[in-house]
């Protein structure tokens, strides 16, 4: 993908296990239907792709992950959960590789933060063991978690916990990957093919309790840019606009001056800027504190002007009642290609994937070159989590309040809709905008 640029403290310490996806579910196979039982396994679930440290990862003394698992703990009021997600039903044994260079101290181990624990005594020692907690029962196919808790506090530095040893025949399924952010999700819209498309309209609304940190809601992409609203800090959130050079760099400043990407004008307080890392471009963004629960209206233009392209952005949000400018670009060396590969993401460009992501998007619209508006109400789901390369299973797309919406995150809900196409239900009213007016 070549792009990239809170949830409250009550939900990150709420019980590991939620939700269930009935998808899932019916497709379970249980002995009784004739079916082999899966075989059992013992696999290593380490902390470095699937623990999370809270209240908070490296502040307070509460702990860290790094590529050898749980380290720098120095508060027992840090807890840890590790993540796995059983595709059946029935018991688990569980170990824990550890090691305490410190001093001898106690560890609480739980299953979901609730229910059955055991005390396992770490003792000093500067080479990791393999100690036995116990067994747990799993009651439903779902992502569960090994909770994490000092019970005692000797020395300065509490154990460090490199993985959990899950013994099972439950086809555990967990991250083996490096990233520990949640998977990006896609929106493919369907529009006819055959259409000149100057203008893209579509709407975005983010649930309350679903915008933690590192969050991207991209709203309108296209083949040669994206707009989307941003988490970018506890207090700073920002509406962004990007346009992609066609010269193949990482350093924006390699591009040759005939594949330029030139800013042509921008709304107040905007600011411009070029980017690179994953590709190479110019870029505006407005730090702007959208909130949740509101409808933001977004809008892209692409005019063709000899061989270049120019991409402007506008967005209308219901604090100010207007529309207004965020940027225009000129692209270069487009051979005056207008709009076309339209979609929307949610992306979490940071490593908190524990944290839930959503954002619904609505009333989308195509407007031709030749001023036909094109409703546009079906959109095919994807994502980057795979078996092969991030094995996250907490994501999934669907229809709410007549709109598409996204999730990935939170290890809350095991989604089954990877290739799906889902249809909102059709307005039949293009958006109420003067296009002869915009700023």
């Amino acid at each position: 993908m070549k792009k990239h640029p809170i949830i409250l403290l009550c939900l990150l310490l709420s019980a590991c296990a939620k939700y269930n996806s009935s998808e899932l579910l019916s497709k379970q196979s249980t002995v009784s239907e004739g079916i082999t039982p899966l075989l059992t396994a013992t696999d290593t679930v380490t902390l470095y792709s699937n623990g999370y440290v809270y209240p908070k990862d490296q502040s307070n003394g509460y702990g860290s992950i790094g590529a050898n698992g749980l380290g720098a703990w120095t508060d027992s009021a840090g807890i840890t959960r590790v993540y796995f997600y059983p595709t059946t039903t029935g018991s688990i044994n569980v170990s824990v590789r550890v090691k305490a260079p410190s001093n001898t101290n106690t560890l609480r181990i739980r299953l979901d933060s609730s229910g059955t624990s055991y005390n396992v005594v770490v003792n000093q020692t500067s080479s990791y063991v393999t100690l036995n907690v116990g067994a747990f029962n799993i009651s439903s196919a779902q992502y569960h978690c090994i909770e994490i808790k000092a019970v005692t506090k000797n020395g300065t530095y509490l154990p460090d916990v490199q993985s959990v040893i899950i013994t099972s025949s439950l086809g555990l399924k967990y991250n083996k990957s490096q990233y520990r952010s949640a998977p990006a999700t896609h929106l493919s819209y369907k529009y006819p093919g055959d259409s000149a498309i100057s203008w893209f309209y579509t709407e975005v609304n983010v649930p309350a309790g679903a915008d933690p940190l590192n969050a991207y809601y991209m709203t309108n992409g296209f083949w040669d840019g994206y707009f989307g609203i941003q988490v970018n800090g506890p207090t700073e959130r920002r509406i962004l606009f990007s346009i992609w050079s066609n010269y193949d760099t990482n350093n924006p400043n390699e591009i040759p001056a005939d594949y330029a990407v030139t800013l042509v004008r921008k709304g107040t307080n905007v600011v411009s800027n070029q980017f690179g890392g994953e590709g190479s471009g110019g870029q505006t963004y407005l730090v702007f504190p959208w909130v949740t629960g509101n409808t933001y209206k977004m809008l892209v233009n692409a005019e063709a002007s000899g061989t270049h392209t120019l991409f402007t952005a506008w967005y209308y949000a219901p604090e100010n009642g207007a529309w207004k400018l965020l940027g225009e670009w000129d692209k270069s060396k487009t051979n005056g290609q207008l709009l076309g590969g339209l979609y929307s993401f949610v992306e979490n460009f940071g490593s908190n994937g524990q944290d839930f992501f959503k954002a619904r998007y609505g009333n989308q619209w195509v407007r031709t070159k030749y001023g036909n508006w094109i409703e546009v109400t079906q959109a095919s789901f994807s994502t980057t989590a795979s078996d092969a390369a991030h094995q996250r299973y907490d994501e999934g797309a669907g229809v709410e309040n007549s709109m598409l919406y996204m999730y990935s995150g939170g290890f809350r809900q095991v989604g089954n809709s990877v290739g799906v196409i889902y249809t909102r239900p059709a307005t039949g009213t293009p958006p109420s905008v003067d296009l002869t007016t915009l700023p």
